[in-house]
């Protein structure tokens, strides 16, 4: 018995509790909640499109309402801030993908860390 319950526990894994978006801060920075913390994310790889600055924040609410569960890929941080792709639970894009797509954002921001680069 003990045995069975083992191998039930070894084939089916836990499943990994996603983090959840808070608030749209700017058009490439979100308020991200993980159980009891909260700290804030940064979209890595774009630059926000100069005057488009409304129109990204309105699309990033559009697609992440309130609670919304996000997988975080890291991929650096820069000024004590998280540097990530941040895919929406059910979604085959990014965000970066996405504001890129939409014309909101261009190609080219930070993808990993400068910190303690020489």
């Amino acid at each position: 018995m003990a045995a069975a319950a083992l191998a039930l526990l070894l084939l089916v894994p836990p499943t990994a509790q996603a983090a959840e978006v808070l608030q749209v801060r700017e058009p490439d920075l979100l308020l991200i909640g993980d159980h009891n913390r909260t700290y804030s994310v940064r979209l890595a790889c774009i630059t926000p499109v100069p005057g488009q600055e409304v129109e990204a924040v309105n699309y990033l609410r559009k697609q992440l309402p309130r609670r919304q569960r996000v997988n975080l890929m890291p991929m650096g941080s820069r000024d004590g801030l998280l540097l990530a792709k941040v895919r929406p639970l059910g979604s085959d894009l990014d965000l970066s993908t996405q504001l890129v797509s939409a014309k909101l954002a261009s190609l080219g921001g930070e993808c990993n860390s400068s910190e303690g680069a020489a």
